[in-house]
């Protein structure tokens, strides 16, 4: 069964109240016959109508984005009722007394907000009751959606619809913007009515048609009128159409019918005296909270969990998963990352409520293909089943492209699956809650099952795990809750149109990702060794500089230490915490260098210290038996949709440094293999350019002109062959600035100038490319609306702080919305280009891997022979990703080593 959504027209509904009632007042003379009447009117409504989520729609004022095409949109209408004035804020008091959502945007009306709600319910799947008898609203009417007039307690139907206006709810707005609303100020063409223009519309099909054909029309006077008003008629359809798109904060499943509350609605008409429907209240919250009680009851989340561990038991678990054609999963490790985690057993959840636990054999049975995976030796368990046992009976399942497997983290589970199936063993599809869950929200709350089983289900009951029986069993209710996850969260997707996100980049994305990991990179642990010495020696020259200059030793590892050398010691100024602790960053550094020789000393310092512990440190602790570091992509940290990459983190290796050159250097290709680097160029310029339509950027790249130097050109005022390299290097700052939201006051500290000349540069880069400002004010703009921005490709990144009360921090906001689209649209584009490439070596047959994705970076391990034919591969798919006006050329280096290949 369908669940329901019930939007209530509570603009119209506080008029027809109004009117429909004598004048009341309360004990303190205030009028409240609206009040009344509305309250009234909805204990009434849910008796006649059961729905699974409710909101009631107003109207925010009179002015609207249809008095910026029409001005005169509803001028003509009276001032409302002084007596109706103070009774706007007690309905919204009385909707919040019964625990009703309720919504009102500035710039909209209660109509637009009750399409747009419709359009997204009925997108998902929902049937939809729209609360009103408003003749606006007909339009709206279809198989999926009905309008119920609460005062004469009847459902519209499309028959209904085709009596009053003559033509079916499709044609409604065609035949109002013919024969306009003297209500509204519609002009529509004059002498045409309803009757005429419905006459018209069925004749010829649409609004457009009949303009179009007008000159064929035989009535001398209805052809002049036609083809006098067209445009006036155009207008009218825009005034009349509801916009069913408004750019809302939550969807529909953010109003769930809320269960009342006694003492706050017994307040409220205790306090306006409305004695003669206090028992229809009294009864109401009887039928209410009964109702609540018992859907509680319903829902809460209980699963049968059967604990498995014989053979003959593991045919139920099959037949069950072959019946429904989906479960979720859970495998249960021990240990710490993917390589090194025995598998106690597997928790499967076949449908709501029903799950098990298969106990499972720690054995070393798993024979690796490649030498590049491999399992530690485990203990084994007396009891349980084997893995050779559980593979004979759920290979089929496992590989079935019939039967989704669902996870919340469901690569972690794949790597561990790989431990008992064949290395060859394809495990798809596959659906994940916690990627659903981060292209809905973001990062705007961990995805981790707990964490969203308390955010969507407002699940929080697992137990302590003090016993085995616990923690199986909390197993269990983690597989239980994926499956739930999943059918709430491909429901809210569709509702916010974010499917497409999901499906064409994210989803597919975690297999390509699985392979990689597993697959690895060869390290040269002799060169890595050498390597970590070499950042030993210079960390230990400039500790020893330190030390001299300071006259004393001291921890450089410590922030207090430092601080009471720096402004004690040798008295220079800082900035303190707000606790009153001196500062120690990077940032406070680099502005003390200009004044004394040790902070830049401590700066060097942190640097080698940083290289070494985040780089040959972490590495070396990681590397298998094989030598090879298996790094772990993370799909669901970054907002902007970027990877991350952690255990070790290989994504923040230093570009342009020759400390970076040497770490990348450790990464090498095994003997009759080659690494191969490819590189989108300036990616994210050229999103920019695309995106804002920048016509001068456009035709940079395209006639292949060094765009670093053509910017420098036209910010210093320059001819083109006078550009030298430090203008070249300011250029580079300036346009990779822009599309981070830089400042005067940045630039200049990046260039070297003062932020006066920054901000002439800022300003003569915008004159030149007025298109990059506009767009970045429309971005603003967008992000203040809606509290978040999208990229090309419609991925929603989350823009913390954009209304925030601190300038500050709106001002690092505004400056996140400008380059959201832009890293995110980037991070896109790479991803759709990991899984063609994956897609394309497997198709060909090809030995080659993909190897690593540093964010404009792909890395893969090709053998010599098919060096040449991968090269070709990745520029042809790489650069045919999207198809747009501007080019994404891709620059591959190959080596033995990927240093020699970056």
């Amino acid at each position: 069964m369908n669940k329901t959504i019930c939007l209530i027209d509570g603009s119209g509904y506080i008029f027809r109240a109004f009117y429909a009632l004598p004048m009341m007042t309360d004990p303190s003379g205030t009028p409240v016959n609206a009040v009344y009447g509305f309250t009234n009117m909805f204990l009434k409504l849910t008796n006649s109508i059961k729905c699974d989520y409710m909101l009631v729609l107003f109207d925010a004022k009179r002015q609207n984005f249809r008095n910026e095409i029409f001005a005169d949109y509803k001028a003509t209408r009276g001032e409302t009722p002084i007596e109706l004035i103070p009774q706007f804020p007690l309905i919204r008091e009385a909707v919040e007394a019964l625990n009703l959502n309720q919504l009102e945007m500035e710039g909209y009306e209660a109509d637009d907000l009750i399409a747009t709600y419709a359009k997204m319910a009925e997108d998902a799947g929902l049937d939809v009751v729209v609360v009103s008898a408003d003749k606006d609203l007909m339009q709206l009417i279809d198989g999926k959606v009905q309008l119920y007039d609460p005062m004469k307690g009847k459902f519209f139907t499309p028959e209904d619809v085709k009596e009053k206006f003559g033509v079916f709810p499709n044609r409604v707005v065609d035949v109002q913007a013919l024969a306009g609303d003297a209500i509204d100020n519609v002009p529509g063409v004059p002498g045409i009515g309803i009757k005429t223009a419905a006459e018209l519309i069925n004749q010829f099909g649409s609004l457009e048609e009949v303009l179009q054909n007008a000159e064929q029309i035989k009535q001398n006077k209805r052809r002049e009128l036609l083809i006098n008003h067209a445009d006036s008629a155009r207008i009218s359809l825009e005034l009349v159409r509801l916009k069913n798109d408004v750019p809302v904060e939550h969807d529909f499943t953010h109003y769930s019918c809320k269960k009342p509350e006694e003492e706050k609605i017994m307040k409220f008409i205790d306090a306006h005296a409305f004695k003669a429907i206090r028992p229809r209240v009294e009864k109401w919250l009887a039928e209410q909270c009964g109702e609540f009680d018992q859907k509680e009851k319903d829902a809460e989340i209980k699963t049968e969990c059967k604990i498995i561990s014989a053979e003959n038991e593991l045919a139920y678990c099959v037949a069950e998963i072959q019946k429904n054609r989906m479960f979720a999963l859970k495998v249960d490790g021990e240990g710490n990352g993917f390589i090194n985690t025995k598998i106690n057993g597997i928790s499967i959840a076949f449908s709501a409520g029903k799950s098990c636990y298969i106990k499972l054999k720690n054995e070393d049975v798993f024979s690796a293909k490649t030498d590049d995976l491999f399992a530690v030796a485990e203990k084994k368990s007396e009891t349980g089943i084997s893995f050779q046992t559980f593979k004979k009976h759920f290979s089929e399942v496992f590989s079935s492209p019939y039967i989704l497997k669902i996870g919340a983290g469901i690569k972690e589970d794949m790597h561990l699956l790989r431990k008992i199936f064949d290395y060859e063993t394809e495990i798809l599809p596959i659906d994940d809650v916690s990627v659903m869950s981060y292209v809905l929200d973001g990062t705007s709350h961990p995805h981790d099952i707990r964490n969203m089983a308390k955010e969507f289900l407002d699940f929080d009951k697992f137990e302590e795990e003090t016993e085995e029986d616990v923690h199986l069993k909390n197993l269990c209710f983690e597989a239980d809750i994926t499956l739930r996850l999943h059918q709430k969260l491909k429901e809210r997707l569709l509702a916010v149109r974010q499917t497409a996100v999901y499906e064409n980049f994210d989803r597919p994305l975690v297999s390509v990702l699985q392979k990689m990991e597993e697959q690895g990179i060869l390290v040269d642990d002799k060169a890595l060794v050498n390597l970590k010495r070499e950042f030993e020696l210079e960390m230990q020259k400039y500790e020893d500089q330190i030390y001299e200059i300071a006259g004393e030793k001291f921890n450089l590892g410590s922030p207090k230490q430092i601080a009471d050398i720096l402004y004690n010691k040798i008295g220079l100024k800082g900035k303190k915490t707000a606790k009153g602790s001196f500062k120690t960053g990077a940032d406070i550094l680099e502005e003390l260098a200009d004044q004394h020789e040790l902070p830049a000393k401590i700066l060097e310092w942190r640097t080698y210290a940083k290289l070494k512990s985040t780089y040959t440190d972490s590495i070396l602790d990681v590397l298998d038996k094989n030598k090879r570091v298996h790094t772990t992509f993370s799909q669901i940290t970054v907002n902007t949709g970027r990877l991350s990459s952690f255990n070790p983190n290989l994504q923040n290796i230093p570009v342009r440094t020759e400390e970076g050159r040497k770490i990348r250097s450790v990464f090498v290709a095994p003997e009759g293999y080659k690494i191969l680097s490819a590189d989108y160029s300036q990616v994210e310029l050229r999103l920019m350019a695309e995106v804002a339509n920048v016509k001068l950027l456009k035709e940079t790249f395209e006639k292949g002109i060094d765009v670093h130097a053509a910017t420098a050109a036209r910010v210093f005022d320059l001819p083109y062959e006078h550009v030298d390299s430090l203008h070249r290097r300011q250029a580079k700052a300036i346009n990779f600035g822009i599309i981070y939201g830089i400042s005067a006051y940045g630039l200049a500290k990046q260039i070297g100038s003062t932020p006066d000349a920054a901000k002439l540069y800022i300003d003569n880069y915008f004159v030149a490319m007025p298109e990059i400002k506009t767009y970045m004010e429309e971005t603003v703009k967008f992000a203040v609306a809606n509290g978040y921005v999208l990229t090309p490709f419609g991925r929603k990144c989350v823009i913390y702080g954009i209304n925030d009360n601190n300038k500050r921090t709106v001002s690092f906001a505004e400056r996140a919305a400008i380059n959201a689209p832009i890293q995110g649209g980037a991070a896109d584009m790479i991803k759709l280009a990991m899984i063609r490439v994956n897609s394309s070596l497997k198709e060909l047959g090809l030995k080659s891997k993909l190897l690593l994705q540093i964010h404009d970076e792909l890395v893969l391990q090709a053998p010599d022979e098919e060096v040449e034919t991968v090269s070709k591969l990745l520029h042809e798919t790489m650069e045919n990703v999207v198809k747009v006006s501007v080019d994404f050329p891709v620059e591959i280096g190959v080596g033995k080593n990927w240093g020699d290949a970056h």
